[in-house]
């Protein structure tokens, strides 16, 4: 294919534009924060089913606490009872009834006592662990936020760059022959590099050396005359500094 020289060129120009509409697709499918948003997403799914765990041992905890205070409060309600019995009771035999009952129910109530005391200081643990977790998972959800928030912004700005890129893109190729886009769409499409310089001797489109014989063959090539690269098959752009 025959195209000037200065249109083979601008080639190059929308190379570099593609280039940097991949960029930004690439970007806005996945911006630099995604990554750590998926993360916080698992620990945060984590860090709840830790709080559910937690709630319900401080729920098990609350409603034992309930149970033993009701118990206390059976006990107490029944010592004051024999207490009023025994200051009206006058029979020896059963007064004596009432003041042992009245010593087991002190013993009872003691013991509750203390088993009241070793709950409340579990429920006390356990408030303690749930405000953790909660602080734990509130500080997760910021962070996820104002990450989201950021990568929302990226996406905004990686949109803006590729939609002026590509506006930019459409108005090279509305300038220059259809065949030879055509020909820069083809190989674009089946190498990711459409066009290179030929720069001392190296394709800068696959980096590789070419040898003398392929060197040879594209200085005899006209100017006006499309070539490609022997190893990438990528247009190749000739300059003063071609090494040819």
């Amino acid at each position: 294919m025959n195209a000037s020289p200065a249109d083979q060129r601008r080639l190059l120009d929308i190379a570099d534009l593609d280039a940097r509409i991949g960029q930004a697709e690439r970007t806005r499918a996945q911006p630099p924060q995604a990554a750590r948003v998926k993360e916080l997403l698992a620990q945060r799914q984590t860090y709840n089913q830790q709080l559910a765990q937690l709630l319900g041992a401080r729920d098990d905890a609350r409603t034992e606490l309930a149970r033993i205070e009701a118990d206390v409060a059976v006990v107490q309600a029944r010592s004051d009872r024999d207490a009023q019995r025994l200051t009206t009771s006058a029979n020896a035999k059963e007064a004596q009834g009432l003041e042992h009952e009245i010593a087991s129910l002190g013993k009872r109530r003691s013991a509750l006592e203390d088993a009241e005391l070793e709950v409340m200081e579990k429920l006390e643990r356990a408030d303690a662990e749930v405000a953790a977790q909660e602080a734990l998972i509130a500080e997760t959800n910021a962070e996820g936020s104002r990450l989201s928030d950021e990568a929302k912004a990226v996406v905004a700005e990686a949109t803006a760059r590729l939609d002026e890129a590509a506006r930019d893109r459409a108005a090279i190729v509305g300038e220059l022959p259809a065949e030879l886009v055509a020909m820069y769409d083809r190989i674009a499409a089946r190498s990711a590099v459409g066009a290179a310089l030929l720069r001392r001797g190296t394709c800068e489109g696959c980096r590789m050396v070419l040898s003398g014989t392929d060197r040879q063959a594209i200085r005899d090539t006209p100017a006006d005359t499309v070539v490609t690269c022997p190893e990438c098959g990528c247009i190749l752009e000739r300059t003063e500094e071609s090494g040819l």
